[in-house]
């Protein structure tokens, strides 16, 4: 299992109403969306390799059921 550093994010009241509306829009956790964002932004960037499973807990997981 991958360790996820945690941090204190303080964002304005009406970005976190966007960021939760959006994120329940997709299913995700408001955490969960953010990373998601900010993983995206990093990609675009050229900051952050494109990955084919970004999250290396799901592909851990799949393994494990089989």
């Amino acid at each position: 299992m991958s360790h996820k550093k945690s941090f204190l994010l303080r964002v304005n009241p009406k970005l976190y109403e966007v960021l939760e509306r959006w994120a329940a829009d997709e299913f995700r956790s408001v955490n969960a969306q953010i990373e998601f964002l900010l993983r995206e932004a990093a990609q675009r960037a050229g900051r952050l390799p494109n990955m084919k499973n970004p999250r290396p807990d799901d592909e851990a997981a799949s393994r494990t059921e089989e």
